[in-house]
């Protein structure tokens, strides 16, 4: 309903933008979000039924391991199957990563002073710009190089920074600049100073994460507030929510991270409140189903499940659907933040997923008439 204020605004760093397959990363592009598969690869069937799991929550780029031969002889498979870009994630042994790039690989996760040689690194720059792939470097604090940790004592964000910028260092003297970079943390404190350093010192895309985060419940936690802290200050070109969770469900918060700061509206962001003795139906069940029947709405738009009138006919105000809890189970449906009608208790959850999906195939009708009168104002004027 409402569009963005002027205090609501953040202004992202200004990064240069690379390529991961067909979807672009830095620059003015949305920031993506990715998840990471745990099947193993060598299984392409699981991995690619994961995948499309993932497809179906938004997810925009895919990263998969990629630990032996066995992964990397499965990875065409699976790259020819799925619709979004992937990722494979090389750690030490730098001929997976040639064949990984073989096989079709979007980005090759890997870090170039961890794989020998500068002629081996040479050998997977080279294969990289042979297949269009881009890299990126996933500098860790649980993995720092062993003369950074005797230079600092610890991982601390200075030797974070570091570490990325000899890697960076490596690719660029072989004449490769396609790559973003990483450095994560499982602590808060020390992720957000690392990418507010890093920031400073690069123009590339940085993809975000907490790593090692957690749960679902702590680990969203951890990731608001640090990966929040720094797309609050308008740094970061992609996301990765890590949780020890499905990685659907990665995809799912990601999502709500962003849908938060306004960076992306994909899908159905409700406003509900947290209940009390005041709500005219159950607030918490009601809010459970509508969010697992409303999953498939990938159209922009808003509602509010509110219990009771102290705040909800404010809250409909600014939601495109919204629903009040009244008295002898008839509740307040709002319409684009105007009363429309009532709505019995027996027929509530299904009149409001109706009433979603109309509104998302509206929308969706409206776009594509007015993406068509563009089109025709276009062939006009030419």
């Amino acid at each position: 309903m409402s569009s963005i204020r002027p205090w609501r605004d953040i202004e992202r760093r200004k990064s240069r933008q690379i390529m991961v397959g067909n979807v672009p990363v830095g620059g003015d592009a949305p920031i993506t979000v990715q998840t990471m598969t745990n099947t193993l690869t060598s299984d392409a069937r699981a991995t690619i039924d994961q995948i499309r799991r993932c497809e179906d929550a938004g997810a925009d780029i895919i990263r998969v391991s990629c630990p032996d031969v066995e992964s990397t002889a499965a990875l065409g498979e699976i790259v020819r199957a799925a619709n979004i870009p992937i990722v494979a994630d090389i750690h030490f042994h730098y001929k997976r990563a040639l064949e990984a790039a073989d096989a079709g690989a979007a980005c090759l996760r890997i870090n170039p002073g961890n794989i020998g040689s500068s002629d081996r690194v040479a050998e997977v720059v080279r294969a990289a710009k042979a297949n269009g792939c881009a890299i990126r470097i996933g500098v860790n604090a649980g993995s720092l190089e062993k003369d950074l940790l005797e230079k600092y004592g610890e991982p601390c964000p200075e030797a974070l920074v570091e570490s990325a910028l000899d890697h960076i260092k490596l690719l660029q003297d072989h004449d490769f600049h396609e790559y973003k970079v990483a450095v994560k943390a499982s602590d808060v404190f020390l992720a957000v100073a690392a990418y507010n350093g890093l920031a400073d010192a690069v123009d590339c895309p940085l993809h975000l994460g907490i790593t090692e985060a957690g749960g679902l419940i702590g680990g969203t936690v951890k990731s608001s507030i640090g990966m929040g802290n720094l797309l609050w200050a308008g740094i970061g070109d992609t996301i990765r929510v890590s949780l020890s969770a499905e990685p659907e469900e990665e995809v799912r918060v990601g999502f709500e991270m962003l849908k938060a700061l306004g960076l992306r509206t994909r899908g159905v962001r409700v406003v509900s409140c947290p209940s009390c003795a005041r709500q005219g139906f159950d607030v918490i069940r009601t809010v459970q189903a509508l969010e697992a029947r409303l999953q498939h709405i990938k159209t922009p738009l808003s509602l509010s499940v509110l219990g009771c009138v102290v705040n909800g006919p404010g809250e409909a105000r600014e939601t495109d659907i919204g629903i009040t809890g009244g008295g002898n189970g008839k509740h307040m449906v709002y319409l684009s933040g105007v009363t429309d009608h009532h709505v019995q208790d027996a027929n509530m959850l299904d009149h409001i997923v109706a009433l979603v999906e109309q509104r998302a195939a509206q929308i969706e009708a409206d776009m594509s008439d007015a993406g068509k009168a563009v089109t025709e104002e276009v062939q006009a004027a030419e």
